[in-house]
């Protein structure tokens, strides 16, 4: 920021200062006693078909609004200003006439950015403008510090997420997405609870980091004197609710992940798990098609023409494709089946692409990362990749016809990974030993190995119902369907570099 501009904003805020002390002088300045009676969006629903005519006729009286003023025009005698309730902007009329002569002079005193009230009736204007003619005007909250320049905005990407209160109130479109993030996440909840789905809350801190592969935070209870873990996913005690009779639960919950930034990643995000007993996968994949198809209905988007990244995406039609074949449609090099016998060759083509320590991974792990390498960012339309290696699955159920794979999915849109889901490994002894495999893993290094969880063990041995458990991540899911690039834009207070 230039000295200039850093001089005239302590400018500002010195003059805006002694309009302070003289409102606290007469007892105002910031007053909690403004009664508002409708919002402006009420009135404009309400009202906004009414003529000049009908107002005159029909006047609407005894109205009182309250917001930020946005715009202000001080005309003699005679002015108007324009205020924003919730990003709704109303214009409202004020006079000498009205307020009288004192209460006049001390309007024209008021800035762009104070927090107003105006009580009065409504008209239309010569533009025919739906319009409040205050009869009093009140001073609810003095502004010290000016807004971003209306025409300017406020562009300066660093500034808009670390001060997101000044983004929401000049950036209408920034307002807009969290407004769609919250009837998105509405929408999810009702498309749930009206499968008979009950919303449960799990713990935030654990004994043990567990339900997904992926490195925890830590922290310290000082009273038992013990170090907990901030959770990575809520998977493990959802279904230990299975394991006590709720068939259908679900968790609308914050995780924590000890990873980079990155315009994908955020440590601290947003998920959806639901767990459904006695289910299958072919049911799955039709339901979380309408999750999120009832999602992008609730924000009025269009399912068969979303622009996300420069692509358009149908959601009339989702594909399905195990990650095997999809690795061999596109990487035509592989002369052979990506298959365990022909490891060998994978383990060559790896090298070739660079994949770090290729000999060194097993056979799902280095599938997975060619398929990541050059199979994921290539899957624009709605794809459910399935057939997962164990190797790389250690919380779902063997395929009964190919132990080798888990029944397993994952669904990606415009190159990206939006939901994770499988048939849940209910065998105790089974789940057992890919724990062990996990904390040898993690021994040898693997900081995002899972913890050997005796309790839910213990859970599986009085046994749990065959059951289908899915993960969907809110954040890129909004991404998606506000179209938006990062996800920074679409969570209020995004974690950021210093």
């Amino acid at each position: 920021m230039s000295e200039d501009k850093l001089g005239g904003e302590a400018a500002i805020l010195q003059e805006r200062k002694k309009k302070l002390e003289k409102l606290r002088s007469k007892g105002a300045g910031y007053i909690n006693t403004f009664d508002r009676s409708h919002r402006a969006k009420s009135l404009k629903n309400d009202y906004d078909q009414l003529s000049r005519e009908e107002l005159e006729k029909n006047p609407i009286t005894d109205l009182a609004i309250a917001g930020r003023i946005m715009l202000k025009r001080i005309m003699g005698n005679a002015s108007f200003i324009t205020i924003s309730d919730e990003g709704i902007s109303f214009q409202i009329y004020v006079s000498k006439d009205a307020l009288g002569e004192e209460d006049y002079e001390d309007f024209k005193t008021w800035d762009i950015g104070d927090i107003v009230g105006a009580k009065g009736s409504l008209f239309r204007t010569k533009t025919d403008e739906l319009t409040l003619n205050a009869s009093t005007a009140t001073m609810i909250t003095k502004s010290l510090k000016p807004l971003p320049e209306k025409h300017a905005g406020l562009t300066d990407i660093e500034t808009r997420y670390r001060q997101r209160y000044l983004d929401l109130i000049v950036n209408s479109d920034s307002k807009d997405v969290f407004l769609k993030r919250s009837q998105i996440v509405e929408s999810i909840r009702s498309t749930l609870t009206a499968n008979q789905y009950l919303e449960v809350e799990t713990p935030m801190m654990h004994p043990l980091p567990g339900g997904a592969t992926a490195r925890p935070f830590m922290t310290h209870h000082n009273a038992l004197d013990r170090d907990l873990f901030l959770r990575v996913a809520p998977e493990l005690y959802l279904k230990r609710l299975l394991v006590g009779g709720f068939d259908r639960v679900f968790e609308i919950n914050r995780n924590f992940r000890n990873e980079g930034l990155s315009t994908k990643h955020n440590p601290e995000f947003t998920m959806l798990e639901f767990y459904t007993a006695y289910s299958n996968l072919p049911e799955t994949y039709k339901f979380v098609e309408d999750i999120i198809k009832q999602a992008a209905a609730s924000i009025g988007a269009d399912e068969t023409n979303l622009e996300w990244d420069g692509e358009t995406i149908d959601l009339t039609q989702f594909n399905i494709a195990s990650m095997a074949n999809l690795v061999k449609e596109f990487n035509s090099e592989l002369k052979s089946d990506v298959c365990r016998d022909n490891f060998s060759e994978l383990v060559a083509y790896g090298e070739s692409l660079g994949i770090k320590d290729s000999k060194n991974l097993n056979y799902g792990q280095l599938l997975l990362e060619i398929f990541e390498e050059t199979v994921e960012s290539k899957l624009i339309q709605p794809t459910f990749v399935t057939e997962y290696p164990v190797e790389i699955s250690p919380l779902s159920r063997r395929n009964d016809s190919n132990p080798d794979i888990a029944d397993r999915f994952e669904l990606f849109i415009g190159g990206k990974e939006l939901a994770n889901g499988f048939c849940e490994l209910n065998d105790a002894e089974d789940q057992a030993e890919r724990f062990a495999q996990q904390v040898e893993a993690g021994k040898a290094g693997d900081n995002e190995a899972m913890s050997f969880d005796q309790d839910y063990i213990n859970a599986l041995e009085i046994g749990m119902p065959p059951a289908v458990g899915v993960g969907i991540g809110i954040d890129r899911l909004v991404m998606f369907l506000t179209n938006q690039n990062s996800i920074r834009d679409v969570i209020l207070f995004p974690q950021l570099k210093n």
